[in-house]
């Protein structure tokens, strides 16, 4: 059953393909692209971005250029990345998470740079949100609060719970775990934080929360442990451990619960940023945008197949729940 239609079926882009596969056109406006994952932004990001800028009138491969760098080879390689685009020249740049903007911002303070970050503030990306400073602004996914609420949100879920392991990526800074271990003293739970970098480090986690008999497990937010939510959903149902994750988008392919911000309308967002950048606004103009409207989705087959009995308190609450 599905409260809200799901927004899907939009083409993809060939902006997902790397420098090589495709050619830029000379005198038309470049977007560069920074995105953290070690493979290309999954669905529905980049077709929402690029409907935003068709909205407002850029239509990639007639009157804009997109440029995407991803850490393919992990995140070292970002600085790399980073260079080979100001190298070439892009007119902005979108960047994603709290590292690939400061790396951006550490290799160009001309170029104009818009961020989705998880923290902009926390991470030290823009001065503040009302007057973000320097050639960066963009938009803020609030991830310290929200890894908290989802926290409330898993434990209403999992009444049982009483030890929860965060899956952590170390490159978007300690405001997430320092909030989400206050909330979860005030629910009398104990929190244990697993460091997860990238691929290689998601089945030591798994161990390492299961030797230590978690309940459940709270995915933080991060481009990098988004990129990796096939195998997190895959290994949570290996462990029977109901886990908590950043997008609707995860919990439709498998995973138990989300709650947050709507994925395609953040990357939308986003684009609409960019274009305001390529019409002339300063960066430094630009307050940096916050999420109003947050979603809780859940899959009724994954919690049926750990044996968890969906509350009616969160069945009433749900944007989306699916069979």
């Amino acid at each position: 059953m599905r409260r809200r239609n799901f927004i899907a079926g939009l083409a993809s882009t060939a902006a997902t393909l790397p420098l090589s596969a495709r050619g830029q056109q000379p005198g038309i406006p470049v977007i560069g692209m920074l995105w953290p994952g070690q493979t290309p932004p999954g669905s529905p990001r980049m077709e929402s971005f690029t409907q935003a800028l068709r909205q407002l009138g850029f239509i990639e491969g007639q009157n804009v250029s997109i440029e995407l760098r991803y850490a393919r080879e992990g995140l070292q390689q970002l600085p790399k990345l980073a260079a080979e685009l100001v190298r070439i020249k892009v007119d902005v740049l979108a960047t994603f998470g709290d590292l690939t903007p400061k790396i951006a911002q550490q290799a160009t303070e001309t170029i104009p740079i818009v961020a989705i970050s998880d923290d902009i503030v926390g991470a030290g990306i823009v001065a503040s949100l009302s007057r973000p400073g320097m050639n960066t602004t963009g938009l803020t996914i609030m991830a310290p609060e929200l890894s908290a609420k989802r926290l409330e949100v898993l434990q209403e879920m999992v009444p049982r719970m009483s030890h929860v392991a965060a899956l952590w990526d170390p490159t978007t800074g300690a405001s997430q775990v320092e909030t989400t271990e206050r909330a979860a003293r005030s629910l009398k739970l104990s929190v244990q934080v697993l460091e997860v970098r990238g691929r290689n480090d998601i089945v030591d986690a798994f161990r390492a929360a299961q030797s230590n008999h978690a309940d459940a497990i709270n995915v933080f937010n991060s481009p990098v442990l988004s990129s990796l939510y096939r195998e997190i959903i895959d290994l949570s149902a290996d462990h029977r451990l109901p886990t908590m994750y950043q997008w609707k988008e995860h919990v439709e392919a498998g995973g138990l619960l989300s709650y947050g911000v709507n994925l395609t309308s953040m990357w939308r967002q986003a684009g609409t940023i960019v274009v305001k950048v390529l019409k002339g606004a300063k960066p430094a103009d630009l307050p940096v945008e916050q999420p109003t409207k947050f979603e809780l989705a859940v899959n009724a087959r994954t919690a049926k197949a750990l044996g968890i009995a969906i509350p009616p308190s969160v069945l009433v609450r749900a944007d989306d729940v699916f069979e």
